[in-house]
């Protein structure tokens, strides 16, 4: 598979260059200051080709380009939004882009309550604490009609938690959970984000997918045209907050998605940490399944708990079996080259590596994005693939 990293752009405290030395010769990138919507111009995606080109790298996938809300609420100026997504997909395809990311998660992007969880190692990792964030969902943001997305037993769980939290605390699980993380379309305050949340009032599982579907069926035709492929990432956490619905959290929901526009250019992004989430989610069976429509692949896993925690785990611990998942698509590749498709190797990237070493303390990190926890991912998923590699060859 192709080692690729993520890179924020020009303001991203990670150079290209060590991103050169971690062994990655693929960039996966945005135009992070056109958040709004609208279309990327030629000019500002040349520009930011020519930065990674420069450093040795190609800019090989294309995490995100933004699904206004209006898109995913399908309200009368969806139209236009939709148009300006085709206007990038072809300025992208005249670049030699042809790989696109993107999400369809309303409101809320990849969440967790804690950005610093100390590990026993000494160094950090991003967590989802279950209960602090039904403290915080129940007790301080109280959004009407709260508790009927919680058990008893879980909303007795949290109000012993809130109990015990102090203001600080409490401050802080609201800036991780509603200020906005990297890449992130919006950000709120705690009046703003409760707008938000009543927008999808009504709106549920069966509507958003309908309304995917409509986007689906607009855009996929200019893929296809322009030899672009979608790659759709689940749902991070896969699983309803704040009482969303969720649409890319199981494979049923693989299922309905690419069966809604069924064509190679409708794919999916195989996102091991956030399918990782769910212990009912058979990560190899569903790259076995949906091989031929993967067309990006980021590795990571996580520790799930019995409350429905779950922390960032090193790359091949965890709950998940990542030499598995690793030998199903390197499997998939092999099919590919039989069947003769030119688009047969797979992009990946380590995803939110542990915060270690020197990168401790610094003043500028991305959480989940430091240099030095994602090169020892990559590292380790290089070893692995490099293992499976050797065991290919000598097979017979």
């Amino acid at each position: 598979m192709e080692e690729c990293f993520r890179w924020y752009g020009p303001n991203d405290p990670v150079p290209l260059s060590h991103i050169r030395q971690a062994g990655a010769t693929g960039i996966v990138s945005a135009l992070h200051h056109i958040y709004d919507g609208s279309p990327w111009s030629d000019e500002a995606i040349l520009k930011q080709k020519a930065l990674i080109e420069a450093a040795g790298l190609r800019w090989s996938v294309v995490e995100s380009i933004p699904v206004h809300n209006s898109i995913k609420l399908a309200t009368p100026d969806s139209d236009r939004y939709i148009g300006w997504y085709k206007d990038t997909l072809r300025a992208l395809a005249r670049s030699g882009i042809s790989i696109v990311c993107y999400n369809f998660m309303p409101v809320v992007d990849w969440t967790r309550t804690e950005l610093m969880q100390p590990l026993a190692n000494g160094g950090f990792a991003l967590r989802f604490d279950a209960v602090d964030f039904a403290a915080y969902d129940l007790f301080v943001l109280q959004r009407p009609h709260v508790e009927d997305s919680y058990s008893t037993q879980q909303i007795a769980a949290a109000r012993q938690r809130f109990d015990e939290m102090d203001q600080a605390k409490i401050d802080r699980i609201e800036r991780n959970l509603i200020a906005g993380l990297p890449a992130t379309e919006r950000q709120f305050n705690r009046a703003s984000f409760l707008a938000a949340l009543s927008e999808y009032n009504g709106v549920t599982a069966d509507i958003l997918h309908e309304n995917l579907a409509r986007f689906l069926r607009e855009i996929v035709p200019v893929a296809e045209e322009v030899g672009i492929r979608l790659c759709i990432h689940p749902d991070d956490p896969a699983f309803s907050l704040y009482g969303l619905p969720r649409i890319v959290s199981t494979p049923a929901d693989v299922r309905r998605i690419l069966a809604a526009v069924d064509s190679p250019a409708n794919g999916i992004t195989f996102c091991t940490g956030s399918y990782g989430t769910r212990a009912d989610n058979d990560l190899p069976a569903m790259v076995r399944e949906f091989g031929p429509r993967i067309h990006f692949a980021h590795l990571r896993n996580v520790q799930r708990e019995e409350d429905g925690s779950f922390y960032e785990a090193d790359h091949l611990g965890g709950s998940s079996d990542m030499p598995a998942v690793i030998l199903a698509l390197m499997q998939e590749q092999e099919r590919r080259v039989r069947e003769g498709r030119t688009d047969w190797q797979i992009p990946l990237r380590p995803d939110h590596g542990h915060l270690l070493a020197d990168d401790i303390g610094k003043e500028r990190i991305n959480p989940g994005y430091s240099l030095i926890g994602r090169l020892k991912g990559l590292a380790e998923i290089r070893g692995v693939m490099q293992g499976i590699a050797t065991a290919m060859a000598h097979k017979d």
